[in-house]
């Protein structure tokens, strides 16, 4: 890549359930210049989410074809027509899917980085991004989770469970429960992260393993699944409990999963709250969350949890990875080696 020279990853077809490689172009064209009240960003991390594969079917909000795709990213930037940004300053912004992008300070979501000594890029993508403050919205405000209350959290081995698990011991949680897609992942949760126990959903019905790992129930569910997971928790949801539904990737690639779980009614006979996480609702929260985490950060008591994919030509190929859950954590791609 040359430094005249911007690329793009471009959707070219509305994927039929999952989607394939076919259904993206990478495309090339000169730098662009910054106008007035915009800088010029070379993105140096870019963040392929689940949230991004139901965007890909278009309709209200969705991605155009033909037109580059939008995520999370962070960049450095090189030139600066608007006096909130410098030469060399560290931008949060969702131009991403690209090496370059134009950004307007303070416009969907773009700011100066604090950039904490001590911490490294990834975390500002991951923990200390969009992964980790859905956890923190969804344990603090959305469940409220209390000290000493017990755990499940679906996913765990991605980002957002990964977050959950560190921020909910920091809480002061009692019995951490996850489930992941193998027995790699299971160990990493309890091997590493520290989770209390961990199942494979493939294992054997999400309801059993669960009640297994948990055998006096939950107070608390961070769902990132849906599907026999959401079911299988309310089963074990102790009275008053609470959910925080962030996602449903089991649903994601045109898997209908039944709309309602079949215990549904368990909700009003435990007095269970069920309640839906969306991070653009809590983007307040994102100077607490920072105050919260830096500090471990800095002290290796909580790391970026992240699986980096290397050039921007593998961009779709981390894509497809994460929603294979190829990952550990966070999925990130650094565009330049």
């Amino acid at each position: 890549m040359t430094t005249n020279t911007a690329h793009f990853v471009h959707q070219t077809a509305r994927p039929t359930g999952f989607p394939a490689a076919s259904d993206f172009t990478y495309v090339s064209s000169p730098v662009p210049e910054p106008a007035p009240g915009t800088a010029l960003v070379e993105n140096l991390l870019l963040s392929v989410d689940p949230y991004h594969r139901g965007l890909m079917d278009g309709g209200e909000g969705g991605f155009e074809l033909h037109a580059p795709l939008e995520g999370r990213a962070v960049g450095r930037v090189l030139a600066s027509r608007d006096p909130g940004l410098a030469e060399g300053d560290l931008v949060f912004h969702r131009a991403g899917w690209r090496t370059h992008a134009l950004v307007t300070p303070g416009a969907d979501g773009t700011r100066k980085l604090r950039g904490h000594a001590g911490v490294p890029l990834e975390a500002y993508l991951s923990i200390l991004g969009g992964t980790g403050l859905t956890a923190y919205a969804a344990l603090t405000r959305t469940a409220a989770l209390r000290a000493g209350e017990d755990l499940f959290v679906s996913a765990a081995a991605g980002g957002v469970g990964t977050a959950t698990g560190h921020i909910a011991r920091l809480l002061g949680a009692g019995r951490i429960v996850g489930s992941a897609g193998s027995a790699a992942k299971v160990r990493h949760l309890t091997d590493v992260l520290g989770f209390d126990a961990a199942f494979d959903y493939h294992d054997g019905p999400v309801g059993e393993q669960l009640a297994a790992a948990a055998p006096e129930g939950i107070d608390v569910y961070v769902d990132n699944v849906g599907g026999e997971h959401l079911e299988g928790a309310i089963d074990s949801l102790r009275e008053y409990g609470r959910i925080a539904w962030v996602g449903a990737i089991s649903m994601y690639n045109g898997d209908r999963s039944p709309a309602a779980p079949r215990n549904l009614f368990e909700v009003v006979h435990k007095s269970l709250r069920l309640e839906g996480v969306l991070v653009r609702n809590h983007t307040n929260l994102q100077e607490e969350l920072e105050e919260f985490l830096v500090p471990h950060l800095r002290s290796g008591l909580v790391g970026t949890d992240t699986t980096v994919v290397q050039g921007f030509d593998r961009t779709v190929q981390a894509f497809l990875g994460m929603l294979r859950g190829d990952n550990l954590g966070k999925m990130l791609v650094r565009p330049t080696i």
